[in-house]
């Protein structure tokens, strides 16, 4: 018999196109792996271990895999520790001397591609996005810093995709040991705060309830340009978190949608590659998610909530769903019930913490790490730059949204009565400010600030900065 092949899994759980596990498969018997590594990505400078809703939902994404092997007769063997130390281990254990494994492109990822690959044959394919990071560039044969020309790029190039079927796996003369799940922890006990999570995706893990949940999708994508910013209707099609897993490859969904000519599936694409845009980004600065591409914002416009007990109070109104704007607090405590946040409030309420309380963004950037089941590197950084003004390709920072006009304007009445039940009663002339049209509740807090108050500070803060 051949020698094994370890196939390394981080955050691409699944058999269709999966270009690792078919080389590997084709080279000889399969030991699939995965390390849950607390430490490489707690070493550098910045601490990025997962939060706690990503780990909630790796429990059912490594669970839902592990069924997935069971078809062929394999296994998912899972260790604990630092990855590349555990996969020497490992390769010493079975007598592999080949790993096949997804390139990623996290900075602590690719330090532990190095060390692994300075110690076995590393095997590193393409596969967690459209192209790989580096292959769309300007005419110059630099990397795009903007997405526009980066987005038109991408659609000129590509074509189609070739899907790879799920390979067909053998097994190892023995197996190794491996951790059990359970014993991992990664669901909450001591408090269970996973209740809403549970409610809300229900068994929604896996490469089959992504593909089920897509094809569903596909019967109202084309209202899909429209419809994505109403919060109350939910027209999005909820595929982050299994992109965020790689349960599905982008490269899986776009060939589905690719069949479809409209307005709606065109923007779907555009999202996808607004996906490979931020890794782009990621692989040019590395620390993007943690410091601000434009100089200058730092310590002149932000109130730091270190720096004072009431702008902590402020931050923490905020994280709890608290601040007296309805559809800035029906979006936070969507994210702490769901581990989910809709796409258009994502926005508005990430506006909120930066420019109507002038919070820096990385408080709330870490607040979505740790609360998201969908909390990726390279977007959420990308996204929260864009947002505050600091990025390589953002939005100005005098570009203030107003959460309440957002609010009627996106007819988000019945998405607040879902999230802030103390407004349920209220009819949709009044629930999107309660405070203005004097029905406010007894349990319901005042605004933190008003919204014009807070424009004109938001202004100035940054006319000072820039005087």
């Amino acid at each position: 018999m051949t020698d094994p092949q370890i196939v390394w899994l981080r955050r691409d759980l699944r058999l269709r196109d999966h270009a690792a596990f078919t080389a590997a498969a084709q080279a000889g018997p399969v030991i699939p792996v995965y390390v849950l590594d607390d430490e490489t990505p707690a070493d550098g400078r910045y601490d990025r271990r997962m939060g706690g809703a990503t780990r909630w939902r790796l429990h059912h994404a490594l669970g839902r895999l592990s069924d997935d092997l069971g078809r062929h007769r394999s296994k998912l063997i899972l260790r604990r520790g630092r990855a590349a130390e555990e996969i020497c281990s490992l390769a010493s254990e079975t007598g592999a001397k080949t790993v096949h494994v997804l390139h990623h492109y996290e900075p602590w990822w690719v330090k532990a591609q190095d060390e692994l690959g300075a110690a076995l044959d590393l095997q590193l394919h393409d596969g967690n996005y459209l192209l790989p990071p580096g292959t769309v560039t300007t005419g110059s044969g630099t990397p795009y810093k903007i997405y526009t020309p980066f987005k038109n790029a991408m659609f000129k190039i590509i074509d189609g995709f070739d899907i790879l079927p799920e390979p067909e796996i053998s097994s190892p003369e023995s197996w190794p040991e491996s951790d059990d799940l359970a014993h991992w922890d990664l669901l909450p006990s001591k408090p269970d705060w996973a209740g809403g999570m549970r409610e809300f995706w229900g068994d929604q893990h896996g490469t089959r309830a992504a593909m089920e949940r897509f094809d569903t999708f596909l019967n109202v994508v084309f209202e899909y340009d429209d419809d994505r910013n109403l919060p109350a209707d939910d027209a999005t099609s909820r595929m982050s978190p299994h992109l965020h897993h790689g349960e599905v490859s982008p490269r899986m969904l776009w060939e589905t949608m690719n069949r479809l000519r409209s307005d709606g599936a065109t923007t779907f694409r555009e999202e996808l590659v607004w996906r490979d845009f931020a890794q782009n980004i990621i692989c040019q600065f590395p620390c993007y998610t943690e410091e601000s591409y434009r100089d200058g914002y730092d310590d002149a416009i932000w109130r730091n909530p270190n720096r004072g007990h009431l702008i902590a109070e402020e931050l923490e109104a905020w994280k709890r769903g608290r601040t007296g704007y309805p559809i800035v607090d029906a979006g936070m405590r969507e994210l702490w019930g769901a581990g989910w946040m809709h796409n258009r409030v994502r926005m508005i309420t990430a506006s909120f913490l930066i420019k109507h309380l002038l919070i820096d963004w990385r408080h709330g950037e870490r607040w979505f790490w740790d609360t998201l089941v969908d909390a990726d590197y390279g977007s959420n950084g990308t996204n929260w730059q864009w947002v505050s003004g600091t990025g390589v390709d953002s939005s100005m920072f005098v570009r203030i949204m107003a959460p309440l006009s957002q609010s009627e304007k996106f007819n988000a009445g019945d998405y607040i009565r879902k999230w802030v039940p103390e407004l349920a009663d209220l009819d949709d002339k009044a629930i999107h400010d309660p405070e203005a049209h004097g029905c406010r509740p007894d349990d319901y807090p005042a605004k933190l600030i008003g919204h014009g108050e807070a424009r004109e500070r938001a202004l100035a803060a940054y006319r000072k900065n820039k005087s």
